[in-house]
């Protein structure tokens, strides 16, 4: 029995619904709205220490969703599937948010003297003589920075960032522009545009997962020079997976509500993309407490140090909300068929797992800082970590809604598109 209000056909207009020329005027107020909180809090706090250490959380949850859409943008083309054909765009919108990343970024390279132990010695100082390192403490800050110095200085967090940015904007620009030829192209060459993007998605997912590597080394890792982890590349990998499925299908659903998504998007569709999300919830949590797992039951203290400063001193409060956050709930929430297959409920879902990814980087950047090692306080600094990822994600979806509208938002000549015009059967 299938559904009659399910059209067989598509509307002559694909492009962006006026609606997004809305949501862009409301991001933008937004993002004006907080900046400013930012810097009266900033101005409250007497430093701007904490408004860069919230940049670096803006910095590295927009990253996550513009190069973590170009990684999903290629997966999808190596392993095909009808949901590539409603993704496909809000993801190359996403990737197109490249230069506004880039700039996000250049604040943080401005500021390595503010941020990073092993480009400013003055830090290491300043915690002494406010007694919040001890001898063996710096001792080991000081051993980590001159065995790390040829990569962790001041030159090659430069070099790296720009080159990391240079690649992924090539392949933004590759499979962009080459989108386009497809679309333009005769379907009778569809085969030969599948091939080719195989063949260049490939190997760009592994060059993106050595980039991203390297990119969340020096943002975040170094951070704490005396720690390391052989996983903390895929744990950002993984959790750009995480974000970036929640806002696609935030998009997705939310731009089903006019054409052509409401013609384009259908409960199955909607339900494999759920079981997809939840497929990355699960691996999410298998690989942070695969990681706590293994450290903690070694305890050396080179490494259950880090934990220690994310878990005493009252930071047990949020590793046990930021577990029941970021996986208890959406783990939860997901299992359920009728939820995935609800738009208005599996929207709630996917902005509850945005929430819970910044409130995991918030876990993960804060800590680093001598001053909030162990000691979670408050202050007018901390509510930084609101205001400032708040403006910068604001003005990240506004791009994002400009890139959006430039191009239609189905890609006709799809091999998929017949298949997903079908109706629906009541057993699906």
């Amino acid at each position: 029995m299938a559904h009659a209000s399910h059209a067989r056909t598509l509307p002559a207009d694909l492009g962006a619904p006026p609606v997004v020329d809305r949501w862009r005027t409301r991001a933008l107020m937004a993002g004006a709205v907080f900046s400013v909180l930012a810097a009266l809090l900033a101005f409250l706090d007497h430093s701007i220490d904490h408004l860069l250490r919230a940049w670096v959380l803006g910095l590295v949850l927009t990253f996550g969703w513009s190069v973590g859409g170009l990684a999903l943008l290629m997966v999808q083309y190596c392993s095909g599937g009808k949901w590539g054909l409603l993704l496909r765009r809000p993801l190359e919108a996403m990737t197109r948010t490249l230069p506004l990343v880039f700039v996000y970024w250049i604040v943080v390279a401005l500021s390595q003297s503010r941020l990073y132990m092993w480009a400013n010695h003055a830090l290491v100082d300043d915690g002494v003589s406010k007694g919040l390192l001890t001898p063996d403490q710096v001792e080991a800050i000081n051993h980590a920075i001159s065995f790390k110095r040829p990569m962790l200085n001041p030159t090659m967090f430069w070099v790296a960032g720009i080159v990391c940015f240079a690649i992924w904007g090539f392949y933004t620009w590759r499979l962009n522009s080459l989108a386009l030829r497809r679309e333009a192209d005769s379907p009778l060459h569809t085969p030969y545009w599948i091939k080719k993007f195989e063949n260049i998605s490939g190997p760009g997912i592994v060059v993106y997962s050595l980039t991203m590597t390297a990119a969340v080394i020096y943002w975040v890792m170094s951070m704490d020079v005396t720690w390391f982890s052989s996983v903390y590349g895929l744990l950002f990998l993984v959790g750009q997976g995480f974000s970036v499925l929640a806002f696609s299908i935030i998009v997705a659903i939310s731009l089903s509500r006019f054409e052509p998504f409401s013609t384009l998007l259908r409960q199955t569709e909607q339900h494999d993309l759920g079981k997809l999300t939840f497929a990355f919830v699960m691996l999410n949590i298998y690989l942070a407490f695969g990681q706590f797992l293994i450290i903690w039951s070694g305890n050396l203290p080179e490494e259950i140090n880090w934990y220690l400063d994310r878990i005493r001193g009252h930071w047990g409060i949020i590793i046990t909300l930021d577990f029941i956050f970021h996986w208890v709930i959406p783990f939860s929430l997901l299992l359920s068929r009728d939820i995935k297959r609800n738009k208005k409920r599996l929207v709630r879902v996917c902005q509850w797992m945005i929430f819970a990814k910044a409130f995991d980087l918030f876990w993960l950047i804060e800590p680093n800082f001598r001053d909030a090692a162990r000691n979670l306080h408050f202050s007018f600094g901390i509510l930084e970590y609101i205001a400032v990822p708040a403006a910068l994600v604001s003005f990240w979806i506004a791009y994002f809604c400009t890139r959006l509208k430039t191009r239609p938002l189905v890609q006709t000549n799809d091999p998929h598109l017949i298949e997903i015009l079908e109706p629906e059967h009541a057993t699906a």
